[in-house]
């Protein structure tokens, strides 16, 4: 809901999945005011790889709350596959947020006593479909994400690469419009945070929209599109000439576990 006054916004263009014109979003601290985000307008289409990127207070996050109905606008408006969604209640937006919207976080999120296949079919549980049908959808995105014979198996038991797999299952069993990744490597190595980088590339390749917030660089640039934030504003919105491929990225980094001697050298150097 809207706490002050919105111009309208004619409907976006079919091929765009997420739409803002002029949002805002001001916090009141104390005895001030404060405006997080002033007046963005950005347009991402279906299918797009998009990074977004900023310092500490840039509107970054705040922005991200709102494409992912955490959060309302103060002004403006925002559409989200076809639906105005800077109108909507709380409900409708608890409910749009579910079935629109994959979350993927840095710290995963899972539930530490559940199994894989229970956290990855926990957002059916909110949604229209039938107990009969939850079951086998959760077991086709754990095996799109290459966790077939890890489903039975708790947080615990899992590496960190793939509990993030297990989150990325969890965002994509509603089929949603949009991937909505905070951070996704932040909490890996690097040679596992390039393999959940290879595994958006596919997912992106096949057709879902990923959005993925960042602070680094180098990390921003396997997406198609780098949209930098400062002060509330958007400053840049620049296609990547030539996103980093991560199956190749990955091929050139050494196999797992070939740096343990070498680090198990330096300690006892040490």
């Amino acid at each position: 809901m809207s706490t002050g006054p919105s111009r309208a916004a004619d409907p976006p263009e079919p091929d765009a999945v997420v739409s803002t014109a002029d949002l805002r979003k001001s916090y009141v601290v104390g005895d001030q005011e404060v405006h997080a985000l002033r007046g963005v307008s950005v347009k991402i289409a279906r299918g797009d790889f998009v990074s977004i990127m900023g310092p500490s207070g840039s509107g970054k996050s705040t922005f991200m709350n709102l494409v992912g109905c955490l959060d309302v606008p103060s002004a403006g408006q925002y559409w989200l596959d076809g639906t105005n969604v800077s109108e909507l209640d709380v409900d409708a937006l608890a409910e749009i947020r579910n079935q629109k919207i994959g979350f993927v976080f840095q710290s995963f999120n899972l539930l530490a006593r559940t199994t894989a296949l229970e956290n990855v079919m926990l957002p059916l549980v909110y949604g229209p479909v039938p107990p009969r049908e939850r079951k086998g959808r959760a077991e086709a995105v754990l095996d799109r994400v290459g966790l077939a014979s890890r489903m039975d198996h708790t947080p615990a038991q899992l590496s960190g690469g793939q509990q993030q797999r297990v989150a990325i299952a969890r965002a994509l069993v509603n089929d949603p419009s949009i991937l909505l990744a905070d951070e996704p490597t932040g909490a890996l190595d690097t040679r596992t945070g390039v393999e959940i980088l290879v595994l958006f590339q596919e997912l992106n390749r096949s057709g879902i929209t990923v959005i993925m917030v960042t602070h680094d660089s180098d990390i921003a640039r396997y997406a198609n599109r780098i949209v930098r934030f400062r002060d509330g504003r958007v400053v840049t919105d620049e296609a990547v000439a030539r996103p980093i491929d991560a199956r190749a990225r990955l091929a050139e980094l050494p196999p797992p576990g070939e740096d343990e001697p070498v680090a198990q050298a330096e300690e006892a150097s040490s």
